[in-house]
């Protein structure tokens, strides 16, 4: 307490020497120091400050299960923020009469490494890599989310190495430790692409994240329609996944999948096992180019395709799309200059869907460091030490750090 009254006098008297006669000046700035004293000490004083080996803080995300040092428990799930001004503050709240705290690989602010463990041929032009990590972590991904990855590509002209940057969603169950897998396919002049099918068990891939394209959350309508070209079947599979895995999730979900040949389906097998055990998941197919015996749909998705598998447009109804930009511009129309979702067109719009009805998977990095930091119950061990929810004048006084970047 002796730190925080000599802060707090210190602070008071450096805000109010200056030289202008303005009360209103005065009153704000013993205001700041007193707001500025009090966060100084409970955020960087110890022994309220208990490092151990967490120095992250993360938006607020409640209920979410994780384990601390043996500790058990749940609350607020920690993401690494080292662009976050508040240093080594484990995060805790109470509920459901646990004490847990989850640790997780991926940093929003940071190029960490991860190591290859294994790949191999998914079909004739894909491959599916698996990525390791520490078998106690998991990644940190949120339902839908994805990642960015970085390789190196060259040199500019001052002799600084540059990267080819890419997204991808990994198609691993987000609950997994030690790993997560990527399924990716190897075009012929795709720098990123080629990057990874040159890697070899013991190689490391540099990623960022999560990025969230759709916070899904169980039951959030009642049919989902999703429509997918290629390799955007990977982030329909992370929401198919999510809930077919929870039983008291109800979510009826149609799956419209558009491919050039039957061989460039990906995912079939896992696809039709889990159409086949799961009624509430239907699944049609589509092919530029079908085989003799192929018994599905045959060209670009079609109007009466769309009617025949998908949902209707209703309230309750969202459809998602994901695929190449000929695809996209197709079915619901071409992005907005600032890469977000733009205005509906294209064949859902001549359906009568709706633009809140319809969710085109875009990579949008936005990340903050501090935005709901006041949101949040901070403890350690047990201790339930500041709620700073009554204290709104803290607000404008926490640094907000935010930075976008957008890429197909």
């Amino acid at each position: 307490m002796a730190v925080f009254l000599r802060r707090l006098a210190n602070a008071a008297s450096i805000s109010t020497s200056g030289t202008t006669n303005s009360g209103s000046y005065i009153r704000f700035g013993a205001l700041a120091a007193v707001s500025g004293a009090i966060s100084s000490y409970y955020f960087l004083s110890p022994p309220n400050l208990s490092c151990g080996n967490v120095n992250w803080i993360s938006p607020v995300e409640e209920n979410t299960q994780f384990t601390y040092n043996g500790e058990s428990g749940c609350g607020v799930r920690l993401i690494p923020k080292h662009s976050c001004p508040f240093k080594c503050l484990p995060v805790m709240s109470e509920c459901n009469g646990e004490n847990l705290i989850e640790f997780l690989s991926l940093n929003p602010d940071k190029w960490i490494e991860f190591k290859l463990q294994d790949k191999v041929q998914a079909s004739h032009n894909s491959q599916l890599f698996r990525f390791s990590f520490d078998p106690d972590e998991k990644l940190g991904l949120d339902v839908a989310s994805c990642i960015i990855t970085r390789a190196p590509n060259g040199q500019n002209a001052e002799g600084k190495t540059k990267y080819v940057i890419r997204p991808y969603t990994p198609i691993s169950d987000p609950d997994a430790k030690g790993h997560f897998d990527l399924l990716i396919k190897v075009y012929p002049e795709g720098k990123m692409s080629q990057h990874f099918a040159s890697l070899k068990p013991g190689d490391v891939v540099e990623v960022k994240g999560p990025i969230e394209k759709l916070r899904y959350s169980p039951n959030m309508k009642k049919h989902i329609g999703m429509i997918a070209g290629g390799t955007g079947i990977t982030p329909m599979l992370q929401i198919i996944d999510a809930i077919l895995k929870n039983p008291d999730d109800h979510t009826q979900v149609s799956l419209l999948y558009a491919n050039v040949s039957p061989d460039d389906i990906l995912l079939k097998k896992k696809l039709d096992v889990l159409s086949a055990s799961n009624p509430n998941l239907k699944i049609f197919y589509t092919v530029d180019n079908p085989t003799k015996d192929w018994l599905g749909g045959k060209g670009y998705i079609s109007k009466d395709m769309v009617l025949k598998g998908l949902p209707s447009p209703s309230d309750d109804t969202l459809i998602l799309v994901c695929g190449p930009p000929g695809m996209m511009t197709h079915i619901s129309g071409d992005k907005a200059k600032d890469r977000s979702q733009g205005e509906l067109a294209g064949l859902l719009k001549e359906l009568g869907y709706t633009e809140d009805m319809v969710y085109e998977s875009r990579v949008k990095w936005i990340h903050c460091g501090a935005a709901n930091v006041w949101k949040l119950k901070f403890g350690y061990n047990g201790w339930q030490k500041l709620l700073l929810s009554p204290l709104p004048i803290l607000k404008p006084l926490l640094p907000l750090f935010c930075s976008s970047f957008g890429n197909d």
